[in-house]
């Protein structure tokens, strides 16, 4: 028979009344001690002829009808042979055991960033290439996600996002770094499988074919012409892509590039070696038209040290701009183009090997102006430079260039002075 009341337990209270432990009958129990400002339910118990009690929350979260029902469904689950404060201390190790996990839990991207400082920093040429598949494709895709809860459909799910927004190249180059940062993981026993390590490019952007588009002169004529008329076609990515031809570097030579490498008055670019793809330093002559449009360029970059400034910081560490900036920009332009072929700015460079060829420039001088190793026999004992040859090479094509920009005709002469052999 119950032996406490509402009116009783509230009235203790009012009067501050303390006390250990008053039954309620069938193993309830109120107790209200001093150290304690609301009193609490306990139930008792014996099992396997132990006493056994556990609390079961205060007298504000729990009525004595509420208390009395759950008493009562405690003391059915210890009749079938359930020690309830046992699973009880079993569900808190639980529950404290996954907020110790979640707090401790390792995300994509936080793999990804410890990844990138630790095999990338110092170590690669462009860190900044992986830094923006990190900050554009992986973090915003599985970044949130603890390494062990990321599935090979989230990779999948990653993957064709990047395919349908027409970057083939950029998902197969997504899909090599995550493959590496979860075998990085996997190193650092942060997780057991690699999710990514089923896939392969037929997965992602497929594989990936070489390209021989290159642009004729009168294809040369109409961008320049098609660039004066797209909107929102800035001068930065104008002369950004005017110099990729007439320089015939790469777009990340370019893209960050400082202006300490650059020393106009003399009419030269130095290009490190850590920036360069053969990993060797080379001196870049700098014809006259390129030089104007670099000082346009520092004219609108002051007073950043980067030649192309990043325009928007996405990123601390990437202060120039996005790789993919000329890209976006080159398709304001293609609209304005209706009847040439599609092409990429990779293209720019073929362009410019190709006409230097028209040109009539000696194939082994061409090569150096596009910074290709020579090959054979003669790259091993021929360490000529072939800088002077090289600058009359980009004189010639910036004359080309300049005449097409102003719609003149060009008359080529082929340069059929023999260069300069050099055992």
């Amino acid at each position: 028979m119950a032996k406490l009341t509402d009116m009783q337990i509230k009235a203790w209270i009012k009067a501050g009344e303390r006390f250990d432990a008053r039954s309620d009958g069938d193993g309830l129990y109120l107790c209200f001690p001093e150290r304690y400002s609301v009193p609490f339910w306990r139930f008792h118990y014996k099992f396997a002829g132990k006493a056994r009690a556990m609390g079961m929350g205060t007298y504000a979260e729990l009525s004595l009808a509420k208390a009395r029902e759950t008493a009562r469904e405690l003391a059915a689950r210890v009749a079938l042979g359930y020690d309830v404060a046992g699973e009880k201390q079993e569900r808190k190790a639980a529950a404290l055991a996954k907020i110790e996990e979640e707090k401790n839990a390792i995300t994509m991207l936080a793999l990804a960033n410890e990844y990138y400082e630790r095999q990338i920093l110092g170590r690669w040429k462009h860190p900044d290439i992986i830094r923006r598949r990190i900050d554009k494709d992986i973090g915003p895709a599985l970044g949130h996600m603890k390494v062990e809860d990321i599935k090979p459909r989230h990779i999948d799910d990653m993957l064709q996002t990047i395919v349908k927004r027409g970057a083939p190249s950029i998902a197969n180059d997504t899909l090599r770094w995550v493959r590496r940062m979860f075998d990085y993981g996997i190193k650092r026993h942060i997780l057991e499988i690699n999710p990514a390590s089923a896939f392969d490019l037929n997965d992602a952007g497929g594989k990936e074919e070489a390209r021989d588009r290159a642009l004729s002169r009168d294809e040369i004529a109409k961008l320049f012409a098609a660039m004066k008329l797209a909107r929102g076609f800035s001068v930065e990515n104008d002369l950004s892509i005017r110099l990729l031809l007439l320089l015939c570097v790469r777009k990340m030579e370019l893209c960050a590039a400082r202006w300490e490498e650059f020393d106009l008055a003399n009419a030269v670019w130095h290009l490190p070696g850590e920036r360069s793809k053969t990993g060797k330093p080379i001196d870049i002559p700098l014809p006259a038209l390129a030089i104007e449009w670099l000082q346009q360029l520092h004219t609108m970059a002051a007073p950043s040290s980067w030649v192309l400034p990043a325009r928007k910081m996405q990123h601390r560490m990437v202060p120039h701009i996005h790789e993919g900036t000329i890209g976006t920009a080159l398709g304001k332009v293609k609209p304005h183009m209706p009847d040439v072929p599609d092409f990429t700015v990779h293209d720019l460079r073929r362009t410019a090997r190709t006409q230097l060829a028209e040109l009539g420039i000696d194939p082994v001088v061409a090569e150096r102006c596009l910074n290709h190793k020579i090959k054979g026999v003669e790259g091993i004992y021929n360490r000529h430079d072939y800088y002077n040859e090289r600058r009359d090479a980009l004189n010639k094509w910036a004359g080309l260039l300049d005449a097409l920009d102003k719609g003149e005709a060009y008359n080529v002469t082929p340069i059929t002075k023999g260069r300069k052999k050099t055992a």
